[in-house]
């Protein structure tokens, strides 16, 4: 068989031999991986080389600032698109060339020397050793001479991170590419589509950001009527826009993105099929800047621009009034001329309402 037949024929096995053997290779822990300490851009000293298993971590984390949750847990915002999701994974810069090479070399050697490595699994190992020292590779992809230490300084080996908050295990661990390089100043080659951009940092600053909590205040207040409007409205404080910032920042690679948090609107279910919504659809938009109006003294026999009117008595049960605040979502970053549009997002709050009948005396 002619050398360049053999070649191609052992490309796809050696790429799938390279990516296996790489998989048994834990690089770094993944402890707080995307959301870690938001002062720092390095892995710690104990993740490190760490071994949990749970999958690979870039070491240039993501860092988040302004209105998001302290935990690195998904904030209080849901998309109102269902199709919409957060990256689940992302290719990021990891280490050095010097860095890396430790890191690898040690990691290929601890892999090697275990009991049982013969075979594919061994030949696998071997493969990816030979990716990372010989420029001209196993494939037709070339590989790196002695893990590019020439190019310290000039660029970073990329590798897959994973979304922590992404409960499909599948998704979350589709950054399954061995790591690769990438020159200051460059970006990936474009078969990585999931290397990380402003627009994927506007995302998971989206899937971090804290709203304030939506309390719609009512009257009459806990307890209503039976067929007297119930006047609803926002306090003024509700109508800040809120922004989170994602970052990621390392020597050669800077890129952020901040996603900014408008109220649009707020949308009441009054938890009944005995009542009736003001406006009929339950939408009360922004008018004037303001959702609904403070009801006044004397106002009792008009009818609200935002409210409900009950028709039932809760019988000393209450109601679940559901109020749903949707706010429009934008987002600018690295290399956007001007503000790109996003998903609205809503955050729902229930008051339990108890509705009585209205009495009167007869003379």
């Amino acid at each position: 068989m002619p050398v360049s037949t053999a070649r191609r024929t052992s490309l796809g096995v050696t790429s799938v031999a390279l990516t296996l053997a790489f998989s048994t290779l834990i690089l770094a822990a993944p402890a707080h991986a995307a959301g870690g300490p938001r002062d720092g851009t390095g892995a710690s000293s104990e993740q490190k080389g760490g071994k949990d298993g749970n999958g690979i971590y870039a070491a240039a984390r993501v860092q988040y600032s302004g209105a998001v949750t302290k935990s690195g847990n998904p904030g209080n915002i849901s998309s109102a698109d269902v199709n919409w999701t957060p990256p689940s994974c992302w290719y990021a810069p990891y280490l050095g060339a010097k860095d890396f090479k430790k890191e690898m070399s040690a990691n290929l050697k601890n892999e090697m020397s275990k009991p049982g490595m013969t075979g594919h699994a061994g030949s696998a190992l071997g493969e990816t050793q030979r990716h990372y020292e010989d420029e001209f590779g196993w494939t037709d992809t070339p590989g790196y001479k002695d893990y590019n230490v020439d190019k310290d300084g000039e660029g970073m080996f990329w590798a897959g991170v994973e979304n922590p908050n992404e409960p499909d295990y599948l998704k979350r661990t589709a950054c399954s590419e061995m790591p690769f390089w990438v020159d200051n100043g460059e970006a990936p080659p474009p078969r990585y589509e999931q290397a990380i951009t402003p627009e994927m940092l506007a995302a998971l600053a989206y899937q971090h950001m804290e709203l304030p909590g939506t309390k719609v205040t009512l009257a009459p207040k806990a307890i209503t009527k039976v067929n007297l409007p119930t006047w609803a409205w926002l306090d003024e404080a509700v109508f800040d826009e809120v922004q989170a910032t994602a970052a990621i920042n390392v020597p050669g690679f800077a890129i952020t993105a901040t996603t900014t948090a408008k109220p649009k609107s707020l949308t009441l279910s009054p938890g009944t099929a005995d009542a009736t919504t003001i406006p009929a659809n339950g939408g009360c938009p922004i008018v004037d800047g303001k959702i609904g109006e403070p009801y006044a003294k004397g106002k009792a026999g008009e009818t609200p621009p935002c409210g409900i009117t009950y028709h039932r008595s809760s019988n000393g049960e209450t109601i679940p009034l559901k109020a749903a605040l949707t706010w429009e979502i934008s987002w600018t970053g690295t290399g956007q001329a001007g503000a790109q549009g996003m998903p609205d997002g809503t955050i729902e709050a229930v008051q339990n309402i108890t509705v009585e009948e209205i009495q009167s005396v007869n003379r």
